[in-house]
């Protein structure tokens, strides 16, 4: 038998007991309750809803589905999705980096539950990506447990974007975080 291609391969990395692995539609339950929440919305992008809905749930879920390559994932915990992770790559002259995401209900922050998936977000990118040079991420710079986050799995913050994002009607810098192929174990 072929082997599937890449984009069709299921994930099952596993860091630290946090599992990361494809969506399934039996999670949009989990999914809703976990981002369902003001906070985590909060720290995201507004394309994530706020309230975010069953029917919210169900059509990441499906969409995710389609992607090929995937480059978004759930967070697992004891079998069940607690949070999100994933990658967007960059096109053009920037085809080198993808940008990187991720969130975790607030039931489950600081436990290094968000610092181990995105250990294991990052090692899954540049093993599925043989392009990617480099990974960034873009927290609000008022929120410190994210970048403590990127900071706990080897990203190094290179500058601070001034008043670069309005969200929820407060104008925000945001933080340029980033980690480079050669600086991940094993890579």
């Amino acid at each position: 038998m072929p082997t599937p291609p890449l984009a069709t391969l299921p994930v099952r990395a596993t860091l630290g007991g946090v599992l990361l692995r494809d969506w399934a539609p039996d999670d949009a339950a989990a999914l809703a309750h976990h981002a369902n929440d003001r906070r985590i919305w909060r720290n995201l992008r507004d394309q994530f809803p706020s309230p975010y809905t069953l029917l919210d749930a169900e059509r990441w879920i499906a969409y995710v589905a389609t992607m090929a390559p995937r480059t978004a994932f759930a967070i697992a915990v004891d079998g069940h999705a607690v949070g999100g992770v994933g990658w967007v790559c960059r096109p053009d002259v920037e085809h080198v980096g993808a940008e990187l995401g991720y969130w975790v209900g607030a039931a489950y922050w600081g436990k290094g539950i968000a610092t181990a998936a995105v250990r294991a977000a990052t090692r899954l990118a540049f093993d599925r990506h043989p392009e990617l040079l480099r990974l960034f991420a873009l927290p609000y710079g008022s929120n410190a447990a994210s970048a403590r986050v990127l900071e706990k799995a080897g990203y190094t913050l290179e500058g601070r974007l001034r008043r670069n994002a309005r969200k929820d009607g407060v104008v925000e810098d945001s933080l340029m975080y980033a980690i480079l192929r050669e600086e991940v174990a094993g890579a």
